[in-house]
């Protein structure tokens, strides 16, 4: 049996990883429990901090929260690389709280071209990509490679994939 903190910590860090062509660094807001086990499977730089005061520029965030405001986004944005950048944080699930899920989407899409939930046990988290597509643009040579418990390429793409119900509720809104 997997635990949780495995699921969770597979499902946020392979998920961009594997995405975006050739990650570099990596910022981790809010670190989790044994995330840099799955981080260091991958070959990038990870940076750690319990806020936004940093001043470099990141292919990949990891915000272990749900987003609080526009202010947070544009701190986001400003610590993401503009071209190619992949941000990855925490929602809530379509049937606890629809309308807070659709305005996260809103509220995190903004400056992306793609944003997508995705769901993975009873935990929703949001990609949002200035230019990879985590479903058309998983990297294989990386995503069939890693060693995980939980997290394999179809279950990424699967992550994406919803209900009926929420596929039209979402439609409009969330870029894909």
């Amino acid at each position: 049996m997997v635990d949780k903190n495995t699921i969770y910590n597979e499902m946020m860090v392979h998920i961009p990883l594997c995405t975006h062509k050739e990650p570099s660094s990596v910022l981790v807001v809010g670190k989790n429990e044994n995330i840099d086990q799955e981080l260091n499977k991958h070959n990038v730089t990870v940076t750690y901090s319990d806020e936004l005061n940093i001043e470099n520029t990141f292919d990949i965030i990891i915000y272990n929260d749900v987003i609080k405001d526009e202010l947070t986004m544009a701190n986001i944005n400003r610590c993401l690389n503009q071209e190619e950048g992949i941000f990855v944080c925490l929602s809530t699930r379509f049937e606890k709280d629809n309308e807070q899920l659709i305005k996260d989407i809103k509220t995190v899409g903004k400056d992306f071209w793609i944003c997508m939930p995705f769901r993975f046990g009873h935990t929703m988290a949001i990609l949002a990509s200035k230019k990879y597509h985590p479903q058309s643009d998983i990297i294989l040579d990386r995503s069939d490679f890693l060693d995980c418990e939980y997290y394999h390429t179809e279950l990424q793409n699967a992550s994406f994939i919803h209900p009926a119900y929420i596929q039209k509720a979402l439609t409009g809104i969330a870029k894909r």
